[in-house]
């Protein structure tokens, strides 16, 4: 039987979901679930983490084969499994998706986070505020740098025109490697005046993993 139409369930149960406990801020593993030393001594602009999977084989390689390989169709299954970790206690305002550059949307086709965000929105019923951010600087892949240059590399890189005065959003995005692309988009929506900010993503990076 298969899963969503794109894999059955025993490939399913092999996948690397998060589960164990793990920081409510940046979702990084703890040993009882408290916040991480980290998160405590240079908390970021995000308040509270939702991630599905720790980003290891073979969600890596589905992750790639959407963004590089316009399987697109793993967006929907990504973003449903992402609703379904959503706690309804605490319902964002509205949704915002990481920007792509202009350049390097043009180049992709696509923005994968767009897709999440759309589908993850329909999903909860929470309003989608798609064109709201703006990434004004075409910065290197994160992927690509050290991990100590990330921060560095996102200063304003971002730029919010809604106002957002006293609202709960939540930021979606593929994958939290370092933080450092969400944060740089919080610092942008915060100056618009949101209120709280959450950060939804489909993996976490973990630290056995992190040549990413």
């Amino acid at each position: 039987m298969s899963y969503y139409g794109l894999w059955c369930e025993a490939c399913d149960a092999a996948l690397p979901y998060l589960s164990e406990p793990h920081c409510p801020v940046c979702a990084l593993p703890t040993p009882a679930g408290e916040v991480c030393g980290h998160c405590l001594k240079n908390p970021p602009l995000f308040i509270c983490t939702t991630a599905v999977f720790g980003y290891s084989f073979p969600l890596d390689k589905l992750i790639q084969a959407m963004k590089y390989g316009e399987q697109l169709a793993l967006a929907n299954t990504f973003a449903e499994k992402l609703a379904l970790r959503i706690d309804h206690s605490d319902s964002p305002d509205c949704i915002i998706p990481m920007p792509l550059h202009p350049a390097k949307l043009r180049e992709r086709g696509f923005n994968q986070s767009l897709l999440l965000a759309a589908k993850t929105a329909r999903e909860l019923g929470i309003e989608l505020l798609p064109d709201s951010c703006q990434r004004v600087r075409d910065t290197p892949p994160q992927s690509a740098l050290p991990w100590k240059e990330r921060k560095k590399n996102m200063h304003n890189a971002f730029f919010c025109d809604v106002d957002l005065t006293g609202k709960h959003v939540a930021l979606v995005d593929d994958v939290l490697t370092t933080g450092a692309s969400l944060n740089a988009l919080a610092g942008a929506i915060q100056k618009r005046g949101a209120g709280k900010i959450s950060a939804w993503v489909v993996a976490r990076t973990l630290p056995h993993s992190k040549s990413r």
